[in-house]
């Protein structure tokens, strides 16, 4: 069985082992609710490092007013289950008085992109989420940060402080996991009913007429029509935004854009608000 720890000194006391004998270590960071998505991070995690460490905690500071955090799943000892079964060597779960004694005075601003798609959305999700960010790393001491593609915008943040701050970290992105239908893994896809599944199908339904499109040849905009187009049609979808973005910066693209882009969307399918995400290359004319 993974072994858990709930407080710092726990933590430092498991550590201090391998620090001392010079392992690599990587940390996966997660709130919980684990499904294959976060035990796919797990072992990408396994293959890059000596030793895996996975944070379990839903952090308060990155949901909004009327967001689901009281009722966001949470079974710490089926996590623990699964994560055993994953590989991973400890895990850390602290309490909230354990990470925030009392709210923090002192956080950190995810400037332009936390304002911009689900920033813009969720005003306040990426501070919260970088702040912990942050914190975990402060407090695991990795050498590799493994996080999934699928919060695609979660990862640039995460890149981007990382870099502006100095943090002696790897971070490395994983690719999204989806279930037999499609669908990106999430701990949200719980909340959808039978009706409203058939719905969000439309998600990656939407991702792959975008990939077709940009294979075929299509201009920024085509490519961003194709996704955007088949999600409006799809009855039970209220589509939030189609953007075909910078993959660093997650800027706006011109429709006449060449090269790399990141497709992001985020639809509601009845009271569930997902998202998904493809990198794209949109060839120049030349290539076509």
């Amino acid at each position: 069985m993974t072994a858990v720890v709930a407080t710092r000194g726990a933590l430092a006391d498991a550590l201090a082992d391998s620090r001392a004998a010079g392992r690599r270590r990587a940390v996966v960071m997660t709130m919980g609710a684990l499904h294959a998505g976060h035990l796919s991070l797990v072992m990408a995690a396994r293959e890059l490092a000596d030793e895996v460490i996975v944070t379990v905690f839903v952090n308060p500071l990155q949901f909004g007013q009327g967001e689901d955090l009281d009722r966001y799943p949470r079974d710490l000892s089926s996590d623990v289950a699964l994560l055993t079964t994953a590989g991973a060597d400890l895990v850390f779960a602290p309490t909230l008085t354990e990470m925030y004694d009392g709210d923090p005075v002192v956080t950190v601003h995810a400037g332009r992109i936390g304002e911009i798609l689900e920033g813009a959305a969720r005003p306040g999700h990426f501070d919260g989420v970088l702040t912990v960010v942050l914190k975990l790393l402060h407090l695991t001491a990795p050498d590799v940060a493994v996080f999934g593609q699928k919060d695609a915008q979660q990862l640039m943040a995460v890149r981007r402080m990382v870099a502006d701050l100095d943090v002696p970290v790897l971070v490395v992105g994983a690719p999204i996991v989806r279930d037999d239908d499609g669908l990106a893994l999430s701990s949200r896809n719980a909340y959808l009913g039978p009706d409203e599944r058939v719905a969000a199908r439309a998600l990656p339904a939407a991702v792959r007429a975008a990939v077709l499109a940009a294979a075929e040849g299509s201009s920024a905009a085509q490519v961003r029509g194709a996704a955007l187009d088949l999600l409006e049609a799809t009855e039970g979808v209220e589509v939030d935004y189609v953007a075909l973005v910078d993959v660093e910066t997650a800027d706006a693209l011109p429709g006449g854009h060449r090269g790399p882009a990141l497709l992001a969307m985020a639809a509601r399918v009845g009271a569930t608000r997902l998202i998904d995400n493809a990198v794209l290359d949109i060839a120049p004319e030349e290539e076509r």
